[in-house]
């Protein structure tokens, strides 16, 4: 098979159309993740947890999904990690009714997977795509997680109104939806994603996925050797860092400001509408990030991302009262990731070539999210030491020296050519 002749426009449409409905699976665990934790647990240092989860479930599997994709190709890594998650989204609802908090971050490791899945997406759309349209159609395959994403927070309320239908408490009924959603993302990539793109592109150059050998050391030392490989990986890895720590904290901010969701019904749909918001900030520009890298090139689209985050925090930290000014700032969260993560995608994948994208793109993934894991987990102590605006104030900090670490990176040859 030739690149000419591999059908490109249809791998972008499944994996997009498979990405609306996994990302509607994910949305009631960021939603409902802090509140739960809070109320199974029984105290606020635990708020984190969930999200802390949910992230190491990401990290610990992105590494063995990314060798099972060069075993046997992308479709069994997806499809592994959706039905996965599904199982985790099931485990939630478990949790919530006989209120077992171990079941919960169990339950949260598994959806971990669904977003590792969501991740490789974004590279598997890369791996046939002519290189002038790489940020484009990886771009296109992020945004489509706009539809599911944003919709799965705002599913909370019909999600409480079917558990009070099934006789399981409200907070259990979202989940009910989130493993539909998983179950009909596994369905359309389990029939869909053929041919296999990473196999193509495994026969194209000869390379037998069979004969591979990708673990994490084997990834760090691919993107240690690559100086815009490594200032990709920290571009992605500190803008997840920021986004997950005060995302996750947010809600649990929002219910201290607006009332307590038990007694204040409308709090957990202003935390559900916020979160929708932000997820938006993070997906629905996707395309104009896309162009802006193929258009201006990765590195600026990733510096102009990190200022967008940089802006974010000023606005959570300054107007940590003002719902308005938090809602704001969680916006220009999304956006400022959204950026710094498909110009890093896109950089990383430019930078090196197809026999080292794979297991580069895995320790990308994986460390990431262990970086977003480790936000998560310090956001809750975070949260009583020095409170939200704190927590903003280190969030800059971080983006900082990402910005400083990129921007002394010097334009070296890339592979975008292959």
């Amino acid at each position: 098979m030739t690149p000419e002749s591999f059908p490109q426009g249809h791998v972008v449409r499944t994996l997009a159309v498979a990405q609306i409905f996994s990302a509607l699976g994910s949305g009631s665990t960021l939603a409902l993740g802090s509140i739960l934790a809070v109320e199974l647990s029984g105290s606020e240092v635990w708020a984190g947890t969930v999200n802390t989860a949910m992230t190491l479930g990401t990290a610990v599997t992105a590494m063995p999904l990314a060798g099972l994709a060069v075993r046997r190709g992308r479709r069994w890594a997806l499809l592994t990690g959706l039905a996965a998650a599904t199982v985790g989204t099931l485990l939630m609802v478990t949790a919530t009714v006989v209120q077992a908090f171990a079941v919960l971050l169990a339950g949260a490791f598994l959806v971990g997977l669904a977003f590792a899945a969501n991740l490789q997406a974004r590279f598997a759309v890369t791996d046939m795509a002519p290189p002038q349209r790489r940020g484009r159609h990886l771009s296109l395959v992020v945004w489509a997680i706009t539809i599911g994403a944003v919709a799965g927070p705002n599913m909370v309320g019909p999600g409480a109104a079917l558990g009070n239908h099934l006789g399981i408490p409200p907070q259990a009924g979202p989940f009910l939806i989130s493993a539909a959603g998983m179950l009909i993302g596994v369905c359309i990539i389990g029939v869909g994603l053929r041919p296999d793109p990473l196999l193509a592109r495994q026969q194209l150059t000869g390379h037998s996925g069979t004969r591979a050998r990708g673990g994490w050391a084997a990834g760090a030392a691919i993107v240690r050797r690559r100086p815009r490989a490594t200032a990709a990986v920290v571009s992605v890895v500190a803008a997840h860092c920021v986004m997950v720590a005060v995302m996750s904290i947010t809600p649990l901010h929002m219910e201290h400001q607006v009332g307590d969701a038990a007694h204040h019904p409308d709090t957990i749909a202003l935390i559900g509408f916020t979160i929708s918001l932000h997820i938006a900030g993070m997906y629905a520009l996707s395309p104009v990030m896309g162009w802006l890298v193929d258009t201006v090139g990765a590195q600026w689209t990733i510096l102009a991302g990190h200022v967008t985050l940089l802006a974010s925090v000023a606005l959570t930290g300054f107007g940590a009262h003002h719902m308005g000014m938090v809602t704001a700032g969680l916006i220009l969260l999304g956006v400022g990731w959204s950026a710094a993560t498909i110009g890093g995608s896109t950089l990383l994948v430019d930078s090196l070539t197809p026999s080292q994208r794979v297991p580069a793109q895995g320790f990308s993934d994986a460390t990431m999210s262990l970086a977003g894991a480790l936000g998560s987990a310090l956001a809750g102590p975070a949260m009583g030491l020095m409170d939200y605006p704190g927590i903003s104030a280190t969030a800059a900090a971080v983006v900082i020296v990402a910005v400083i670490w990129v921007g002394r990176v010097g334009l070296e040859p890339t592979t975008k050519g292959l």
